[in-house]
Order: C-alpha cells, then sequence, then structure tokens
C-alpha cells in the first residue's frame, strides 16, 4: 500500500512535509483536503486527526499527524541523513525541531490568524494577540540570527529537518508580514535555502499559486 499523505497546497505544514519528502526520494499520494472549505472537519477526516488538521500521513495501518512526526517517520524509513549523521547532530535536530515548535512557529500561527485567516473572514484583528506574537518572534529571531552568524545550517554542515522546520514561517511572510527583515543572519539563510534546495524553492511556489489563487478569488490582497 502507498503512502498518503492528506493535505492542502495552501499549508505550510504540509510544504514541510513535501520538501522533506522531494529531498529524501520519498514517493506518496496526496489526497486534497481543501482547508477553506472545511474539509478538515468532516467526520471521515476527524477520525484521521481528531484536531482537523492537515497534514496526515497514512501508511498501511500507521496514521501520523503533525510535519516534524511525519518527516522523523519517513526519514526514518529510508534511512536518511536529513535527521543528523551522527547521533549528536541527530539530538541537535531533534532539540531545534522541538525548539521550533514551542519557540518559534506556534506565534506565527497567531500572526497569521490574526493578520490573514481573521482578514479573510472580515473579522477584526485583535491588536494584543499581534503584539504578543511579535514579541515572541523578535525574542526568538533574535537567537536564531546569533546561532546563523557563523554557520550554513542549523545543525551540522548540511541541511537537515531542523532547517525545514524553522524556516517553515517564511511560507506565508509576505501575508502575514512578521519583522524577519530585521534579522540579516536569518534571511541570508533562508534565501540560501531557496537558491540551494529546488525542493525548497518549488514547494514555495505551490503554496503561493494555491494562496493566491484563494484570495484573488474572494478579492483580498496584501
Amino acid at each position: 500500500m502507498s503512502i498518503k499523505i492528506y493535505s492542502d497546497l495552501g499549508s505550510g505544514s504540509y510544504r514541510r512535509v513535501a520538501a522533506a519528502a522531494k529531498i529524501m526520494g520519498v514517493e506518496y499520494e496526496r489526497v486534497n483536503i481543501d482547508l477553506f472549505k472545511g474539509e478538515s472537519h468532516t467526520p471521515d477526516f476527524l477520525k484521521l486527526n481528531p484536531h482537523g488538521l492537515t497534514p496526515v500521513l497514512q501508511d498501511g495501518e500507521t496514521v501520523i499527524w503533525e510535519s516534524s512526526a511525519i518527516n522523523l517517520y519517513l526519514a526514518e524509513k529510508v534511512g536518511s541523513a536529513l535527521v543528523g549523521r551522527t547521533a549528536s547532530e541527530r539530538h541537535q535536530v531533534i532539540q531545534w525541531m522541538f525548539w521550533s515548535g514551542e519557540q518559534w512557529r506556534h506565534f506565527f500561527v497567531l500572526l497569521f490568524d490574526e493578520r490573514v485567516a481573521a482578514r479573510a473572514m472580515g473579522k477584526p484583528q485583535n491588536s494584543a494577540i499581534v503584539e504578543l506574537a511579535l514579541t515572541k518572534i523578535r525574542s526568538a529571531a533574535s537567537v536564531l540570527d546569533a546561532h546563523l552568524s557563523n554557520r550554513q545550517f542549523i545543525v551540522g554542515n548540511e541541511l537537515t529537518l531542523a532547517d525545514i522546520d524553522i524556516a517553515a514561517p517564511f511560507s506565508q511572510i509576505n501575508r502575514s508580514k512578521p519583522p524577519l527583515n530585521e534579522y540579516p543572519n536569518l534571511v541570508a539563510w533562508q534565501q540560501r535555502l531557496l537558491d540551494t534546495v529546488p525542493a525548497w524553492a518549488e514547494t514555495k511556489h505551490d503554496l503561493d499559486g494555491r494562496m493566491d489563487t484563494f484570495f484573488n478569488g474572494i478579492g483580498v490582497e496584501f
């Protein structure tokens, strides 16, 4: 049975899985779940992920949600170096992936919800939430900018899942407009990924096409 991944092309979380799978040469069937039509909250989908979120991986009897967990599963399945080449690197990769979920990506989701999703639904943004998100993003970005001052990648000397996890918020920066341009090392690192990792550039194109089509359709510009 082939691997299935349930997703929407406009999801930054799916972009992480799609990019990693391309890099690792993992083939799968993408099952489209239209988030804008609420398809992630149908009874059938909620049996896969009770949180109603994408992406979800199904590999035979194995069902995994959360992009980081999916990427670790795929990397272990094919023996990919994206999890690090040594035990020390693996521990660092996992450390940064956990950090990304706790201290980084969460606040970009809050910003997206207020500056993008709320606008799409014709609702006012909550300025208190926006200020909290910006404060937390700047705090974490300062740590990353310092970390990247003398290195090309988050861990070791090559791309790992840590880079993919931490790069994810750049997927929506033209819409949610976080203050990432204040951090030159972080900006240079992201551009380096786009220039040297074809899968990262390709998935950006896919995501932007999906999001632009939707927002153009409802007459919202960013």
